[in-house]
């Protein structure tokens, strides 16, 4: 644990480091420690303690490798996020995962689960600070694109699921577009350009629609997109 602190108003970054390797985990955790606005509360080397630790510590984002043995980055996820969601409206945690290749079925499923986006172990010291403070913010991980083309890759040629935990039709016409436009790998800023409407209006749909379709992140809201048949794999960009 750390004893620093912010300037008043401010708070420090909570965050949890979660990898199996120990020294992988270490490294994480110095880069972490040395960085002025993060306060790292916790380690776990596998997925089970991975749990038990964001039930006590309560991080606001959680560093999760994603293959481990046991209990798996993704099963993890998914129950740190299921545990969070009894306790609201304390806010959810952001799961940021860590994986060695960007295109990885594992960090599909974690995107799925609710995972706010993925990280290159092999990414930069200011990369990954960067990253833990987008994820953060609220931001998905990374470039939406390029979230974008690992939903593609796993989604195409396969079905709309009838199990898909939403209902689209909840939605107004206006959120259905923002949705589509989310999934095509527009940013807030694009949206609200395309839509002749300001970023906060974007950020008020998009909130209404994770409210309605009960979504963790801006990830998952784009995997939905994808499986629900909103949208529909293509080459290209949006």
């Amino acid at each position: 644990m750390t004893g620093r602190t912010r300037p008043e108003g401010e708070e420090l970054t909570r965050v949890l480091v979660v990898d199996d390797q120990f020294l992988i985990r270490a490294g994480l955790v110095a880069l972490l420690r040395a960085a002025p606005d993060i306060e790292v509360v916790g380690e776990a080397a596998d997925g089970a303690e991975a749990v038990e630790r964001a039930a006590t510590t309560r991080p606001d984002v959680i560093l999760m490798d994603i293959r481990m043995p046991g209990m798996s980055g993704v099963s993890a996820t998914e129950r740190i996020l299921e545990q969070a969601r009894d306790r609201q409206p304390l806010p959810l945690p952001r799961v940021l995962v860590l994986t060695t290749f960007d295109l990885d079925e594992y960090v599909y499923a974690a995107l799925r689960a609710g995972a706010s986006g993925f990280l290159l172990k092999d990414a930069g010291p200011e990369r990954l600070l960067a990253a833990v403070a987008a994820v953060a913010g609220g931001d998905m991980l990374f470039a939406p694109s390029v979230t974008r083309r690992l939903i593609e890759a796993y989604t195409r040629g396969v079905e709309s699921s009838a199990d898909t935990p939403a209902d689209l039709d909840a939605l107004t016409a206006r959120e259905v577009e923002v949705l589509r436009l989310i999934a095509r790998g527009l940013s807030n800023t694009e949206i609200a350009d395309r839509l002749f409407i300001s970023e906060a209006t974007v950020k008020t749909h998009l909130n209404r629609t994770m409210t309605k379709l009960d979504l963790g992140s801006r990830a998952q809201a784009v995997v939905l997109a994808y499986e629900s048949g909103l949208v529909t794999p293509r080459a290209g960009g949006a």
